[in-house]
């Protein structure tokens, strides 16, 4: 752990923690870009190899089963930069997004410290309240990236959008403002659990597991690693909806899936989804998306305890 803190919350000043969590973010996105292009697509998927009567209005969709044969799949078709395929405005979401997650879980959770004065909160309930806080705030603020994202690593072969501002200037057009936020609400109910989740088990794990005599000081990796797979399970669903709404709008049939269906609301899609690929269609890409949510947060956990630590030793060099 960084310092003495006992809590995240307890460590660094906002400077620090802007820094630090801005790097860790930055380094853990562009180490599973590919994983989360390959994500994407699985979840953008709505037939089944396993189901021919799904095969028939494909409009020559490619049919992707499993993590490395869509992974060999896109290597073969699109070439090595079709797994980072929507880096760049990933990479701001994720350099934004996880700046801004810090800060304000630091925030809030001193903010509930003062509130509640001498009568605190149990640790697991400021954790949960202060990560879902963070989670909320950080999606919201982030959103347009997200979505652009998502339709970046959507597209196949045929350029959608030429470039990133060209991608803002035509969503803008045809779209409107309203454009960038689509898929926000399911976005909100996803990620306020999902934080709450993470940061409680997070918090509850890294004071045993820096006792423990791991290599590398990995103790904070692996508190991570357990508490992102918890969470990201248990909120999937969620994430496939936002997903799925994302690419809706005029260019909702040009993505690799030619044939996503038309959504309206977080709930009526989700109707539309059991009614159409069952229970099942739900968890699609559930697999990778641990493999990715497992090394991403355990490297943006590391990285950021271990950023912090630099920043914190410099300035303690600077006052003596």
């Amino acid at each position: 752990m960084s310092g003495t803190g006992e809590h995240l919350k307890d460590e660094g000043s906002k400077s620090q923690v802007v820094i630090a969590g801005a790097t860790a973010g930055l380094i853990a996105r562009f180490i599973i870009a590919p994983l989360d292009v390959v994500k994407i697509r699985l979840q953008l998927q709505t037939h089944s190899l396993s189901d021919p009567l799904s095969h028939r209005n494909l409009r020559g969709s490619p049919i992707y089963k499993g993590t490395l044969p869509t992974l060999k799949h896109i290597l073969r078709e699109e070439g090595i930069t079709g797994l980072w395929k929507g880096n760049i405005p990933a990479e701001l979401m994720y350099v934004s997004y996880s700046a801004i997650q810090f800060t304000a879980y630091r925030s809030v959770t001193l903010g509930l410290q003062t509130t509640f004065g001498e009568h605190q909160l149990p640790a697991a309930a400021e954790s949960f309240i202060a990560g879902a806080s963070a989670g909320a705030i950080a999606t919201t603020a982030t959103y347009p990236l997200d979505l652009l994202r998502t339709r970046f690593a959507a597209q196949g072969t045929e350029k959608i959008y030429s470039s990133l501002i060209a991608s803002v200037r035509d969503i803008a057009r045809y779209e409107g403002p309203r454009g960038f936020f689509q898929g926000l609400g399911a976005g909100i109910g996803q990620i306020i659990p999902y934080m709450g989740m993470f940061f409680a088990t997070y918090e509850s794990l890294r004071s045993p597991m820096a006792n423990l005599q791991m290599p590398f000081g990995s103790g904070d990796a692996t508190a991570g690693v357990i508490a992102s797979v918890i969470a990201k399970t248990g909120v999937f669903p969620l994430d496939l909806i936002r997903k799925r709404l994302q690419v809706q709008g005029p260019t909702r049939s040009r993505y690799i899936h030619k044939n996503i269906p038309v959504y309206r609301g977080v709930f009526r899609t989700m109707q539309h989804i059991l009614k159409n690929e069952g229970t099942r269609g739900l968890y699609r890409g559930l697999t990778v998306s641990l493999f990715k949510a497992a090394p991403a947060s355990a490297v943006t956990m590391w990285t950021y305890e271990r950023v912090l630590r630099i920043l914190q030793d410099m300035e303690e060099n600077k006052s003596l």
